[in-house]
């Protein structure tokens, strides 16, 4: 699944291991989710966008892309 996880990290100037720290998963959890080759968690998936601010549809992408 695309997302932009990764994006909207780096836009927080967060690293991977802050990122899993907040959402108390591990560094690799959070690699995988960004290179898309694990999808988290419904639960995951709405507290990621709920510390990115953004609704879970701007940042995740079932289709592969963005619309």
């Amino acid at each position: 699944m695309r997302n932009l996880v990764n994006e909207s990290r780096l836009q927080l100037g967060w690293s991977q291991q802050r990122l899993a720290d907040e959402l108390g998963v591990s560094r690799q959890t959070i690699i995988s989710i960004e290179r898309g080759r694990f999808d988290p968690s419904l639960p995951l998936a709405f507290r990621l966008a709920a510390l990115f601010e953004r609704p879970i549809e701007e940042l995740f992408f079932p289709d592969g892309e963005p619309t």
